[in-house]
């Protein structure tokens, strides 16, 4: 199956009646995982990439070109399965978003998720994000869809406005988003049932929903998505939480330690095991002294 192949068969699935569950993918071993067990479709997390194969946090730190290409081989692993690839806010201004599309675009992915957040990023799921200006946004969104030479390759849009301005301030975007011309739209973080079923109410587009364990987010049924409306539901701290749970079961036990201190229950105590609180440190020591 060609790169295009694998992009009419996730618009295909888009259109159909099921949610596309989209397990995370993060190194070799879960990518391959997810072709044996034929899934609808293999998400790139960003959170995934960044613990799992340089061992920092998701607060923005990885390159294009490191997640391209992890994204590459990715592509080459699944095989037929087609892998919607997380790329934070496209690493810059709108042409930075133009090579960025580009780049992912050649390294095969079916889907590229682009978001609302200021640089740098963080994790959806943890507090005080920042975001851009909604028009900021419709002008990198644009020079993405400009920016790909296959129609069929699936836009993304995030909006991480839930958390600093409300639900109904985010699903305003979300709207603005689609008429400016997004395949999929996703909000981030909603919190509670009732939000889920309000985004599938007001947003006038198909729906991604990110289910992540232990985050803000209900971790609704697929059963319960599908009458909804939900097209895509991506699992990205699945596998890697079970992986994570395992190493340090495994390695406390042998350093004679109790693993349930260190076992994590929510994302923010995921990555403070890959330096989130030393990197916060760091970043709050240059603010200051930059102020």
């Amino acid at each position: 199956m060609t790169a295009h192949d694998a992009r009419v068969a996730l618009r295909t699935a888009l259109s159909g009646p099921d949610v596309v569950v989209a397990p995370g993918v993060f190194d070799g071993l879960s990518a391959s995982l997810v072709r044996r067990l034929e899934f609808a479709a293999a998400y790139m997390t960003g959170a995934g990439v960044a613990a799992s194969g340089f061992g920092l946090p998701d607060i923005g730190l990885l390159t294009q070109t490191e997640m391209v290409e992890r994204a590459r081989m990715f592509v080459g692993v699944l095989g037929d399965i087609p892998l919607i690839a997380d790329a934070d806010t496209g690493y810059g201004a709108p042409l930075n978003v133009i090579r960025t599309v580009r780049e992912y675009e050649a390294a095969g992915v079916a889907a590229i998720q682009l978001e609302d957040q200021a640089f740098p990023k963080k994790c959806g799921h943890l507090p005080d994000k920042e975001l851009i200006a909604t028009e900021e946004f419709v002008s990198k969104l644009t020079a993405a869809l400009h920016a790909r030479t296959d129609e069929d390759l699936v836009i993304i849009a995030r909006t991480d406005a839930r958390g600093p301005l409300g639900i109904g301030a985010a699903i305003e975007r979300a709207n603005a988003y689609a008429l400016a011309g997004a395949d999929v739209i996703f909000v981030e973080a909603p919190q509670g049932s009732a939000e889920i079923e309000r985004i599938a109410r007001e947003v006038k587009a198909p729906l991604l929903i990110n289910l992540v364990i232990g985050g803000l987010t209900p971790l609704e049924s697929t059963t319960r998505l599908r009458e909804l409306g939900y097209s895509i539901a991506i699992q990205p701290s699945l596998s890697l939480g079970a992986a994570a749970y395992a190493m340090l079961t495994s390695l406390a036990e042998l350093a004679g330690r109790d693993p349930a201190l260190l076992l994590p229950s929510k994302p923010v105590e995921f990555f403070n095991l890959v330096g989130l609180a030393e990197w916060s440190t760091l970043g709050e020591r240059y603010r200051t002294e930059g102020a």
